[in-house]
């Protein structure tokens, strides 16, 4: 099936965001399990890997739509180099995507594309999700303090 030109770019934008976000959680997951914060390791492990699908959901709906997926395009890595300033990031990150999400399903629904619409809105509830998550990790930090949270993320293999 053609799709259109305009909803395609669309796609291959919030494709690019998926990526970006895979290597992004990924190196912090591997940073948390290296630091023995195993409780944070799996968070960002799994939101890693449901990017993955994710990415693979959008690949597949271009690939449909007889579009070229580009995956050679991959955004600005937000690293943190501490715990608190990875949730940081992850927040930064999070944050800019949720207006990009926004628009994507704006268009979709303007070119009349409604399962790339449904694609994209299952992504944004998802996302949304993970901002919640990352906001109560925020806020158990400055309840508890940074080396009492800590400590709660040291949960055994």
């Amino acid at each position: 099936m053609q799709g259109k030109r305009a909803v395609i770019a669309v796609l291959n934008e919030v494709l690019t965001s998926e990526l970006t976000s895979i290597n992004q959680y990924f190196l912090h997951a591997r940073m948390h399990k290296n630091w023995g914060f195993n409780a944070l390791n799996e968070v960002c492990y799994k939101k890693s890997i449901k990017d993955m699908k994710q990415a693979d959901a959008l690949i597949e709906r271009i690939l449909f739509l007889e579009g070229l997926p580009n995956l050679q395009n991959l955004g600005k890595l937000l690293i943190g180099e501490e715990t608190e300033e990875t949730l940081k990031c992850d927040m930064s990150f999070q944050l800019a995507q949720i207006p990009l999400l926004k628009n994507a399903i704006a268009l979709c629904e303007q070119e009349q594309d409604y399962v790339s619409r449904d694609v994209l809105e299952d992504i944004l509830e998802y996302e949304e999700g993970h901002i919640d998550w990352i906001e109560t990790q925020q806020y158990q930090i400055n309840a508890m303090g940074l080396e009492k949270y800590l400590q709660a993320q040291l949960m055994e293999e």
